[in-house]
């Protein structure tokens, strides 16, 4: 997992909604930034969907930036594809843009192993949570409600230290090229 501290690595990407280069500059926050690696086609993605919608909508306002990144190698899942990533992307109404990593670079920058895989960057860019959304998973019976998310971000907002004891994410690994 990548170390806490760490600043957000460098990226530009294509955002399969607008069509416009991204970088990690372009969807920053002024109080933090979300960066969540997901795809189409994984179960616990779709799980989850609604979730990433929600939280993307409560903290936007609040001065948080938020960008989701698919880095599945198209070659194994065609659904994760650019062209299918805006039709979910515009089909969840997403609030955040949706960035194609085609080389995968940006996943191997961040260490990313799955999906969905988030990572939470303060104000000066340092990562201050890595790891899972919450403690649902698809049909374990547990409610939906980025628990572990929220509480990283209201930690964050309210000028507090985030946990140091952080779930890493579960869910489908990244199909390497």
């Amino acid at each position: 997992m990548l170390p806490l501290g760490t600043v957000a690595p460098p990226f530009e990407l294509i955002d399969t909604v607008s069509g416009n280069l991204m970088s990690f500059e372009d969807v920053r926050g002024s109080k933090g930034t979300v960066v969540m690696f997901i795809c189409n086609h994984c179960p616990f993605v779709m799980h989850v969907n609604d979730e990433l919608v929600r939280l993307a909508n409560d903290y936007r306002v609040t001065g948080f930036g938020f960008v989701a990144i698919s880095s599945n190698d198209v070659g194994n899942y065609k659904q994760d594809g650019p062209r299918q990533m805006q039709r979910v992307a515009d089909k969840h109404d997403y609030p955040f843009p949706y960035l194609y990593d085609e080389t995968q670079e940006v996943a191997r920058a961040y260490d990313a192993a799955c999906t969905p895989d988030f990572y939470l960057f303060d104000s000066e860019d340092k990562l201050v949570y890595r790891g899972q959304l919450d403690d649902s998973r698809p049909r374990n019976g547990i409610p939906l409600t980025g628990r572990s998310m929220r509480e990283a971000i209201d930690a964050l907002e309210g000028n507090k230290e985030v946990p140091k004891n952080q779930k890493p994410s579960v869910g489908c690994g990244i199909t390497w090229k």
